[in-house]
């Protein structure tokens, strides 16, 4: 058969050219073309050549060893680096660090619609993402070191709106990855974990003149690919690589397994539990913030333990886990797989995931942090001289809905025990991540706090809330002293009222009953009066009202909170994810006009849900009481104030 664009590795390599822009698809072990970074390495190294190549990437490509992106990480080789996330890559990380090359650090998200954009022929990215963060040019403008010199960022005003613009530049080569090709060049991935930014690159790259090198693992006869499995055609790519079993892992932590690419279910019994242990706290208590019906994303690190605990409590059926480059559902992995997921519902492209973050569309976000100051900033990107990168943290983070960033209160040695439903500290760790002031600002507390945000920060000893005074110290675990093993370790004095004790059976080595807890409705703890502003605010988010029964709760529960104030109030009402089951639904509105008549002088109501906008909407209206339904907290918030 014809096999015109099938070339060898080193063969494939050669189109590349001294100065070169070089953009990898990839995400930590998932997608990574290891054969071509292989086969550039080797290049060099012979011939010295290519020099002064750009490299570009989304994701962090490699695995902290020397695998992936790190293969170019060869002084004199590369020039420039513009990367989302730097820490699995230490040999560029080293050049960065050491001012050897000018170094730019970008959002993860921002890069992949900053693909697409390159393919579209447009002259930048327009986000909002950043604002407030060290990536926004009145900051740091993404610089990493001295020897970026180059603006990449600048602060424009669209619609009476600041937003940042990232400048477009052409690409001139393209290392991407399949499954199967044949020999016209089209390329399917039915064995791969993620679909990436494959296709955006691709385009990006033809789009601006340049060649794209695709590794696949195997060779299929012209005509026999099914066009619709069809992921990158052949209209694009300039050469096909096949690479050995050893270059094409599906993960670097797995060879091939079906269960990652959904080729099949496998038994959640698979996924192990985890040992009691500091950690598997913290996860517990982030898990007690899920909701039903809720979108959530897990960040790399700790956060991956939160679906270990949701699977234990079995609780994936009521909530989606995803992580940001692009797998909806199942059981997220952790370590060497991270980024790919066991029975999934869905994996759609990069930056297609990044527009569903960017939009809004998470309930709540998992993320983990190095380091936290009183004013709710946190530092996830750059420490000491490390440069982690942002990678999608700062995408994630500024626009789910709710966010829990999780991390141990010390490191660096710290040990702790948890025995008798308590937590006793044996030795604190040589690094406070509570600090003066952050390192570098990858998440913004106060523009969080100015946008009502939801934020908690959970470690193992206590959990803070953000406020627009800065943190709030709203939980302590049992058996720790709040002066000794709190304040004493704080440079800040947390604001807010005493807290209260976190959940006991956060501690206790058994199931913790999480799945009756999100089945309850649990309204005794939705409602709360502040006698300040005469406004009671009800947050029914995630509630599920099935039965009469829960219908005579909320209305005992209402009766006896605003009955003995003897006078009207104002409300505010959180129906994010809120489902009230058809055989109650008309009772449920008769018992919201009831409410509504006996003890409101006003009301604003909430969710991100445009169909319950529309749903609860028309049922307001039909019963003549307050109908407009508002997207946000903010314009809740906003319209009650007016």
């Amino acid at each position: 058969m014809s096999v015109r664009k099938v070339v060898t590795a080193a063969e494939a390599v050669a189109l590349v050219q001294d100065g070169d822009v070089v953009a990898s698809s990839g995400y930590g072990g998932n997608g990574v073309p290891e054969s071509l970074f292989e086969a550039l390495e080797a290049r060099f190294l012979e011939h010295r050549e290519p020099r002064g190549l750009t490299l570009v990437w989304a994701g962090g490509q490699g695995d902290g060893k020397g695998r992936g992106l790190d293969h170019l990480g060869h002084e004199g080789m590369i020039r420039r680096t513009i990367g989302g996330h730097y820490g699995l890559m230490p040999a560029i990380e080293r050049l960065a660090v050491e001012n050897k090359v000018a170094a730019y650090n970008l959002p993860e998200g921002v890069l992949t619609h900053l693909y697409r954009d390159i393919a579209a022929g447009k002259a930048g990215t327009l986000s909002r993402v950043g604002i407030g963060t060290f990536v926004d040019p009145r900051i740091e403008g993404g610089k990493v070191n001295a020897a970026a010199v180059d603006d990449m960022v600048e602060v424009v005003e669209l619609g009476g709106r600041e937003t940042l613009f990232f400048k477009a530049f052409p690409i001139n080569v393209a290392l991407i990855r399949g499954t199967s090709a044949d020999p016209e060049g089209n390329v399917t991935m039915e064995r791969e974990t993620l679909r990436l930014e494959t296709l955006a690159l691709a385009m990006a790259v033809h789009n601006s003149g340049g060649v794209v090198l695709c590794q696949v693992e195997r060779l299929a006869q012209a005509g026999t690919l099914d066009a619709r499995r069809v992921r990158v055609p052949g209209v694009l790519v300039d050469a096909v690589v096949v690479a050995e079993p050893e270059q094409h892992m599906q993960t670097y932590g797995t060879r091939y397994n079906p269960g990652l690419s959904g080729e099949l279910r496998v038994p959640v019994e698979t996924v192990a539990a985890l040992p009691l242990d500091e950690k598997k706290v913290i996860a517990r208590r982030a898990a007690f913030e899920l909701l039903p019906n809720s979108l959530v994303n897990l960040g790399i690190g700790l956060p991956e333990a939160v679906a270990n605990v949701a699977n234990e409590e079995h609780v994936l059926d009521l909530v989606t886990l995803t992580v940001d480059p692009g797998v909806i559902g199942g059981v997220p992995l952790g370590g060497l797989d991270f980024g790919a997921a066991i029975n999934f519902n869905a994996a759609i492209d990069h930056p297609y995931a990044f527009d569903f973050i960017d939009g809004g569309g998470l309930e709540m976000a998992c993320l983990g942090f190095a380091e936290c100051d009183g004013g709710g900033n946190i530092n996830a990107s750059r420490f000491a001289n490390r440069i982690a990168g942002c990678g999608g943290f700062i995408n994630i983070s500024q626009n789910a809905q709710k966010v829990v960033f999780v991390g141990t209160f010390t490191s660096g040695g710290f040990k702790a025990e948890i025995r008798d439903g308590a937590l006793t500290i044996h030795e604190e760790g040589k690094f406070r991540k509570f600090v003066d002031a952050v390192g570098q600002i990858t998440f913004s507390g106060p523009v969080a706090a100015e946008a009502d945000r939801d934020v908690l920060y959970v470690t193992e000893r206590c959990v803070f809330r953000l406020t627009p005074e800065g943190l709030a110290l709203a939980e302590v675990a049992p058996g720790i002293d709040v002066d000794r093993d709190i304040l004493a370790l704080l440079p800040f004095e947390p604001v807010g009222p005493e807290p209260k004790e976190m959940r006991a059976a956060i501690f206790r080595d058994e199931p913790m009953a999480l799945r009756d807890g999100l089945l309850d409705i649990r309204i005794e703890d939705r409602l709360s009066y502040d006698p300040e502003t005469n406004t009671v605010f009800m947050n029914f988010a995630g509630m599920r009202v099935r039965t009469r029964d829960d219908l005579d709760r909320i209305k005992r529960a209402v009766d006896a909170l605003l009955g003995p104030l003897g006078r009207k109030v104002y409300s505010i009402v959180n129906y994010d994810s809120f489902q009230a089951d058809r055989e109650v639904l008309d009772s449920y509105m008769d018992l919201v006009h009831y409410v509504e008549k006996r003890y409101y002088l006003g009301v604003s109501r909430y969710t991100t849900s445009g169909f319950m906008r529309l749903k609860l909407g028309r049922a307001l209206r039909d019963r003549k009481v307050s109908s407009h339904v508002y997207e946000t907290r903010a314009e809740a918030r906003a319209r009650l104030k007016g």
